[in-house]
């Protein structure tokens, strides 16, 4: 599947930049993306190192050696193995007449854009990769995306059974290996009965006290090891939004799953008429829904919130965009109903506009600026939302 979208972003970034990151979750197809892209430039010559490959890494030893004498572009994969590279990179693109651009990739996002962003300001481009989306399925892969997930070899498996097996090998090798790697220094069945544990909170507000003492471990524990899982694209902590009322709102954040078919293995949902009888459909749908429309608004994570009170009223997703305010509430129903809780997010918000998303596929509208669509309709229309 070609990805033009991100081909496309790729080329506006070193319109302007020497350097882009291509940053995702592993497997998410950075490496094919990166050999299309590379493909297309059949009048320069093209480089490639993989940091995981230990004759690429050896290669790389001396790298202001190694990387000096290239031109053309340069493509470094898993680039957060060897960070001593940035300030290597930053002397390169300085040079006069730099002969080299650099794509570089990454399966770490925090660590890895703080480093680049300190030693190679104003010289490269960030570009997230996320797994397949539903605006590049398109809407009659809607279900099979949402119980698969969107990394392209779970998603394009021959059956369900591979998709499966394929999602569980994903899950034990990102436990024992990438983990650990990442600073987790706790032995892998540990690890799977907290990955466990926190499929279980998808889409809940988290508690941090009440997880430490299930797990057995400090609150600051398991908020660093969460913050690595968000870093490396794994799950979503969704923060509340706090409006200047006199009603008490949570103060918590929420946790979600960013791809769908992770969670459900992590839950042993093996295919979507498991999904459809298991008590968390309604958890899972508001997630994968969550996630595929602040994909298609292109909204980034500091503008994406949820608001609720303790009096009951709240809002799934709060998306602040070029001083306007949507507000969208997330159902799995056939038949969205307008609600007080709708209302109060409404007025309370100043919302702009409150769109109900649904599985279904006629738009309904439940008043003058409260909409119900369907999911594959709204990601396909999100340019009258951005």
């Amino acid at each position: 599947m070609r990805r033009e979208h991100y081909l496309a972003q790729i080329t506006r970034h070193f319109a302007i930049h020497p350097v882009v990151a291509l940053l995702g979750p592993r497997q998410c197809g950075k490496t094919t993306l990166a050999r299309m892209y590379s493909e297309e430039l059949s009048d320069i010559p093209v480089v490639r190192f993989d940091l995981e490959d230990p004759t690429d890494l050896a290669a790389l030893a001396e790298p202001k050696l190694a990387l000096q004498d290239l031109r053309g572009l340069v493509i470094i994969d898993e680039v957060q193995r060897l960070p001593e590279l940035f300030p290597i990179l930053r002397v390169l693109v300085d040079r006069p007449g730099n002969p080299a651009r650099f794509l570089i990739l990454g399966s770490a996002s925090r660590d890895l854009i703080r480093q680049s962003s300190e030693t190679l300001a104003g010289r490269i481009g960030h570009l997230e990769l996320t797994p397949f989306q539903l605006t590049e399925a398109g809407a009659p892969a809607l279900r099979t995306l949402w119980a698969r997930g969107g990394f392209p070899p779970a998603f394009l498996a021959p059956n369900e059974a591979h998709s499966y097996q394929w999602r569980k090998d994903y899950v034990a090798t990102f436990l024992e290996r990438d983990l650990p790697a990442l600073g987790i220094g706790i032995p892998p069945q540990s690890l799977r009965r907290f990955w466990m544990m926190l499929a279980h909170y998808h889409g809940q507000l988290l508690n941090f006290s009440e997880l430490g003492r299930s797990f057995g471990a400090a609150d600051t524990t398991i908020r660093s090891y969460l913050d690595i899982l968000e870093a490396t694209f794994m799950v979503r902590l969704l923060q509340p939004w706090h409006e200047n009322v006199g009603k008490r709102q949570v103060k918590a954040p929420k946790l979600f799953f960013r791809d769908p078919g992770l969670l459900h293995t992590l839950l042993g949902i093996s295919d979507l008429d498991a999904l459809l009888h298991h008590p968390k459909l309604g958890s899972s749908w508001e997630g994968f829904a969550l996630e595929e429309t602040l994909r298609a608004l292109g909204v980034d994570r500091e503008d994406a919130w949820f608001w609720a009170t303790h009096a009951g009223a709240e809002l799934d997703l709060l998306v602040t965009s070029g001083g306007r305010r949507l507000g969208f509430e997330i159902k799995y129903t056939a038949s969205p109903r307008l609600t007080k809780s709708m209302r109060s997010a409404m007025d309370t918000l100043h919302l702009d506009r409150l769109v109900v998303i649904y599985p279904g596929e006629r738009q309904l509208a439940l008043t003058e600026q409260i909409q119900a669509i369907g999911l594959a309709d709204l990601v396909k229309k999100a340019g009258e939302f951005a």
